[in-house]
């Protein structure tokens, strides 16, 4: 047997979104900070998020981390996230799986009945704190980089639906967020092709007409990622709403094209901008819990901890808490041989 590259990842997910967590394997990145680690990946190591993310070793929904040294002194552990069409500069979905990873393996050791620990993302420090018992992580919380709205109810012209009123928020992510009713979409999970249709060709028309970027960093650019929200369904749940992980570039031309997968988790960057929109229309007031849910009816829970300001803009600190799970552990190979070494997609499922 031959191989140029052998990667070891541990298998897990949140909530039901999966987010396979590379634990050896990797390059050594150059960088100051865990976002200049992954301006590197970017520049010079994309073609391992591609043979992690694209076929015969990963699938349309699938995101992907590296566990990387921080540069936080403070920090125990760094992490990138690659997602089919970016490197996403925080994720809640997949903090979860990494402090999972982290812990249930040993590579931070677990003290029962809470672990505390720091991760560093590109977006910045995170403060985790997980619930332990016998072994396993039984929950993980975290407070979440600030999370504020750039822009609230303004107009957005949407190919195939016409004029929907849109927010803009940042919740370690850019989103831009409508309601699914203004779509004709209920967005459960058998909905899922129409609600990624939707969502994509929101966030396709947002980059265009309401372009913006992070004050504290320029160059985290959006939007990026929308979602759709509704009114809960279930006891015990304040909302919910569908979420699109982009596989390929939206094409007006085709707008029935699926360019995207639906987060099978509530998506926790998502939950916290979309906090950060109900507390500016005065719905979610600090220290208010609100529980979210996905379309297979998986949950987070979000709370406002305090009041900030990013730049100019307003900001709350959110926290978001949920569970995770390890499915395996894998070991994945490059024959020299192989004709597909930055993997590939089809058209029946990938847009």
């Amino acid at each position: 047997m031959k191989m140029t590259r052998m990667i070891t990842a541990v298998e897990a997910h949140a909530e039901g979104e999966g987010g396979r967590v590379i634990t050896g394997g990797m390059p050594l990145l150059k960088g100051n900070s865990v976002f200049e680690k992954m301006q590197d990946m970017q520049a010079h190591h994309d073609d391992i998020r591609l043979l992690m993310l694209r076929e015969p070793r990963g699938n349309p929904a699938l995101c992907c981390n590296a566990i990387v040294p921080p540069c936080d002194p403070t920090a125990d552990a760094g992490f990138i996230v690659m997602e089919q069409t970016e490197y996403a500069p925080m994720s809640g979905s997949n903090a979860i799986c990494v402090t999972t990873v982290l812990l249930e393996t040993g590579v931070v050791p677990m003290i029962e009945p809470v672990t505390t620990l720091r991760l560093e993302a590109p977006a910045g420090v995170i403060e985790v704190r997980a619930t332990c018992r016998d072994g396993k992580v039984e929950r993980v919380e975290f407070e979440n980089v600030p999370a504020f709205v750039a822009h609230l109810g303004v107009p957005l012209e949407v190919a195939g639906f016409g004029t929907v009123d849109v927010d803009i928020a940042w919740g370690g992510m850019w989103f831009v967020i409508g309601n699914a009713a203004a779509f004709g979409i209920d967005p459960v999970a058998e909905n899922g092709g129409a609600s990624v249709r939707a969502i994509e060709a929101m966030r396709h028309a947002a980059a265009e007409q309401y372009p913006v970027s992070h004050p504290d960093n320029p160059d985290l650019r959006g939007p990026t990622i929308g979602q759709i929200v509704a009114p809960p369904i279930e006891d015990g749940t304040d909302g919910r709403g569908a979420i699109s992980v982009s596989s390929g570039p939206f094409d007006p031309a085709r707008p029935n094209a699926l360019t995207g997968a639906l987060d099978r988790s509530p998506c926790g960057t998502g939950t916290c901008a979309k906090m950060a929109v109900l507390h500016a229309k005065g719905q979610l007031e600090v220290g208010q819990d609100y529980v979210n849910a996905s379309p297979i009816g998986t949950r987070f829970t979000g709370r406002i901890e305090r009041l900030t300001n990013v730049g100019d803009y307003p900001a709350i600190v959110p926290s978001l808490s949920g569970r995770g799970w390890i499915s395996g552990v894998s070991q994945w190979m490059l024959d020299p041989s192989d004709p597909f070494p930055e993997g590939f997609t089809i058209g029946d499922i990938w847009g």
